[in-house]
This record gives C-alpha cells, structure tokens and sequence, in this order.
C-alpha cells in the first residue's frame, strides 16, 4: 500500500506531531506533501526516512494547488490519499478526486464554535461540506468531533473515531530528567513548578494562567510553545509583576536536543489547559503518562472516558481567582507524582495506527468493488 498525506504545514502542532508519530506504525509506504511551512516536523520526517514535498502555497485562495496536487497524486502512484487539517481537506481531497485515487481526511481541529484557530462561519463551514462529499471517509479525533461532523450534516457512516495517540514509553517520569530540566530552566529543586504546552494563541487563553499565577504566590509558571501570543502574554505578565516566575521555553519536540516536552513534563508539579475548547487534548494525556495532577476546562480526550479512566484529572473553573485556589491546594499537599491511569494505555499510537490501517483496507476494499 502506497499512501500520501497531505498536511496544511509541518511547524510544531498536535496534527503535525501526530502524523509524524502515525508513520511508522502504519504498514504502508508514506509520502508527504504540505501546503504551507516546512517547519520543523518536515525536517524530522525527511530524518526519518519519509520524502516531504513542499507545495509552496501563497495563501488559503492559491487556487494553482489544485492541478499541482492532482499532477502529483495521479503521478505518483498512490493507492489512497489521506489529508489533514482544514486547507488541506478542501484542496487535496478535490485533487484525489480529480486524480481518481480514493481520499480520507483526519478532521483534527473542529470546535464548536472555531476550526484550527479561526472563528466558524458559513462559507468554511459550506466549503469543508462540499469537499467533505469528494472523499470516502472522514476520521474524528474524538467522539466530541464525530458529535460536531454530525451536526454539521456529515453521513454518519462516513464517521470513524481514531483517536489521537502517544507512546507513553516518552514520557515516563525520569528524576534525573527533572533535575536536568530545572537546572536548565534555572528552577530550584523545591519550587513548585506550574506546567501547560500548547502553542500561544487566544484559544489557549494561557492569560487566565498568568492571572492565576498572580494570586498564587511562590508558583513559578512554565508555558511550553510558541504563537503570535507571546508578546502579549509578556506584557501581561509584566503587568502582572510575575516576570521573574515566568518560563517561556518556546516549541519543543517530544525527542531530539533538550529541551524536549517529556524533560518539561517531568519538570512540572501539576499541569494545567486551560483551553476554550479543544478537539482532542493531546497535552493532557501526556502530562497524565508523565505523572502528572492535571487539571482542565476542556478535554475531550479524557471528557470521552469513564471517570475510573481518568484518575489523577480534573475538570476546573476558568475563573484565575478559582483555579489560583486549585493550584494553593496542591501546594499545600506537596507536589508529588501520580500513576498514570487507564486513559494513557487507551491512546496508545500503535492502537491508533491499527484502527486507522482498518479503515484503509476498507476504503480500499469497497473502493475496488465499485471498479
């Protein structure tokens, strides 16, 4: 099986990182061509052995994609074409279609009220429907998204749940690691370290963070990513007079040259998202595989679960005077590392790669029966 993923950019973000991850548990050989940004993640692709083209698109009305999307699938031999994030979905699954190779998209980033970072409106909304129809499968990162595809007026049966995976063997809490990281970060062995990894725009809403901070004195913050937020999030703390308890890493990966996520991780004493909403929750299921008290306002990924599934996680206010008291509590308690519960096995990525792999044989099967 020869399969292209089609991705709207490679910088450091859960889809992204998460393709990444997906490749070599999928038994298929896997190109990748991204539309916009051969960031870091195309650098670590190609290390791993994946060829990555880069599309050069100029914009989300760069309509010269589409025949030079359809040039590249008709041409390359693929059985089946996968794309993912939004731009993606509505140019690659048009030029699958054109190319006459069977598409499925991976719907990432579907809020209620926002997609990918971007307010929800009639025309994306109507664009994404039209494609939607071009392809023989959607795929939902969660059971909330498939909820949201649903609504929207997509089939049901054109629905499948592959959640978003990790391999925990990363994250495992190493003490040596922490030492390393705090040494690193120029963070005491004793102070208590409040931890969130997202990258930094508005929906994160890392400024409630910030603002709980302020009304929790002696905790430190580390805020793992980067985004056009930064800058304001600078000044808010500033404003806040919590500069010197701010650490701001910037993006890291889960492995190559530290910094690295599992290093912060095992870094952190609680961790906390404090997101509007989110599709999956990625961050917070790592933050539970590393052992960690995780606190937050909108996880799909552990909302979706039974509770005895999700042990050491908990839903909390997004009020900074509320959650300032969380974070009191638990120093108080003293900082100490949890089991990672059942949720961190239930999104293992090889599990994830086999349902996916499933749902690629199907498509294929169903598609030569129609020949």
């Amino acid at each position: 099986m020869k399969i292209l993923h089609i991705i709207t950019g490679l910088g450091i973000g859960g889809a992204e990182q998460q393709l990444r991850m997906l490749l070599p548990h999928l038994p298929a050989r896997s190109d990748v061509v991204t539309l916009t940004h051969p960031g870091p993640v195309a650098v670590q692709l190609r290390e791993d052995g994946v060829t990555v083209e880069h599309l050069g698109m100029r914009g989300n009305r760069d309509l010269r994609a589409l025949p030079r999307l359809t040039r590249i699938i008709a041409n390359g031999g693929y059985d089946l074409v996968h794309t993912h994030l939004y731009r993606a979905c509505v140019y690659g699954r048009p030029a699958a279609y054109l190319a006459r190779v069977p598409a499925i998209a991976t719907e990432h980033s579907l809020g209620s009220h926002h997609m990918e970072g971007r307010p929800l409106n009639r025309g994306n909304r109507a664009l994404y429907l039209l494609t939607e129809r071009l392809g023989r499968a959607t795929v939902a990162v969660s059971d909330t998204v498939a909820t949201r595809l649903r609504e929207w007026g997509v089939p049901e049966q054109r629905i499948h749940v592959v959640p978003n995976g990790i391999d925990a063997r990363r994250f495992r809490y190493d003490a040596a690691r922490r030492q390393r990281t705090r040494a690193r970060l120029s963070v005491g062995p004793d102070t208590f370290l409040v931890g969130a990894v997202g990258r930094l725009v508005p929906g994160k809403r890392f400024d409630l963070l910030l603002r709980a901070l302020a009304e929790t004195p002696g905790a430190h913050l580390l805020l793992v990513g980067d985004g056009p937020e930064r800058l304001a999030l600078e000044k808010l703390a500033a404003e806040l007079g919590v500069t010197d308890r701010l650490h701001l890493p910037g993006a890291c990966g889960t492995d190559g040259p530290e910094p690295t996520v599992p290093g912060l991780l095992a870094a952190m004493d609680v961790f906390v998202s404090t997101s509007r909403e989110e599709a999956f929750g990625l961050a917070a299921v790592e933050a539970l595989a590393a052992g960690l008290p995780t606190l937050h306002t909108a996880c799909p990924a552990l909302e979706d679960l039974p509770a005895h599934q999700t042990e050491g996680a908990r839903r909390v206010s997004s009020h900074p005077t509320l959650l300032a008291r969380e974070l009191t509590r638990y120093i108080t308690a003293g900082a100490t590392r949890i089991t990672p519960p059942a949720a961190v096995a239930h999104y293992d990525i090889a599990r994830s790669a086999d349902r996916l792999t499933h749902i690629y044989d199907d498509t294929l099967r169903r598609t030569s029966s129609r020949s």
